[in-house]
């Protein structure tokens, strides 16, 4: 059985985390972070989170999400959303390889050593034993 760390190990280089938006956060999403940090809803949302008719992401600061570090990463790493936690890993890579081409030369947790069907091999296999 293959394993994870055969396709990606997340080198927290931050790529990911660069932009001028970031993930929605669903309610375990917020759940998750505010236990992790420790504070309240009303902490969080005047800290760390923006809230836009009811859609909750997290804040920007110089163009990264607020909780990344260039020394650190993701500051709420065990806390973050489920879909950070999936990043690179979307299932648009097993339909499309020039997306997982592009996923690839952006994130250097992607072993930069299998082709495409190698890479879908592995996790597709990694998908049906989840």
């Amino acid at each position: 059985m293959s394993s994870l760390s055969d396709i990606f190990t997340c080198a927290r280089c931050g790529y990911c985390c660069q932009g001028e938006t970031t993930v929605s956060l669903d309610a375990d999403d917020q759940a998750r972070m505010t236990a992790k940090l420790g504070q309240s809803r009303e902490e969080m949302e005047a800290k760390y989170w923006r809230v836009t008719k009811g859609v909750v992401q997290m804040k920007i600061v110089d163009h990264h999400c607020i909780f990344y570090s260039p020394e650190q990463g993701c500051t709420v790493h065990e806390g973050r959303p489920w879909r950070c936690g999936q990043w690179p890993l979307h299932p648009s890579i097993l339909t499309d390889e020039n997306n997982f081409r592009a996923i690839r030369e952006s994130c250097p947790g992607i072993n930069q050593n299998l082709s495409w069907e190698e890479f879908c091999a592995v996790f597709r296999q990694l998908l049906e034993h989840e």
